[in-house]
């Protein structure tokens, strides 16, 4: 089955812009086989802030130490690459809803964020590395780079 949207996590566009990453190969791979089988990628702007912020912190403090023309240059690509899955009310209204519903709390009202966008715009696959953060939601599969490469 074609022309499913997926959306890339934080942690695997990040890794997709670093060719030093261990993960590199991995998320280059997974990418592809998207690709190839006519998927589509897609990421959110919370994905994109959260992926600035790893590039920009320092690195030790478990970042990239990029100065922002260099991390604007990997926001850039990921642009260029992959569609993004707008904003809006619908998506507040829906993550509400969801940290109720699923009794969200702590760190993890970040991955409720995406969830709501992944509902509204009708997005039921996340590729990330994180794939227990995202068990809790129904209908949401989320899918190991790995597995995919």
């Amino acid at each position: 089955m074609a022309g499913r949207l997926y959306l890339i996590d934080s942690n695997v566009l990040i890794r997709w812009v670093q060719p030093e990453a261990s993960e590199f190969r991995a998320v280059v791979q997974a990418i592809h086989h998207l690709e190839d089988a006519r998927d589509t990628p897609c990421y959110t702007s919370q994905n994109l802030g959260e992926f600035w912020n790893v590039l920009t912190r320092p690195a030790d403090r478990n970042g990239y130490g990029l100065p922002p023309e260099g991390a604007l240059i990997r926001a850039e690509k990921v642009e260029a690459e992959f569609r993004l899955l707008a904003d809006s009310l619908a998506i507040h209204q829906e993550w509400r809803r969801l940290l109720m519903d699923y009794r969200v709390s702590g760190v993890q009202v970040h991955d409720a964020r995406l969830a709501a966008a992944m509902y509204v715009h009708g997005v039921n696959r996340i590729l990330t590395f994180n794939t227990r953060d995202f068990e809790r939601f129904d209908d949401i599969e989320a899918i190991h780079p790995t597995s995919l490469s």
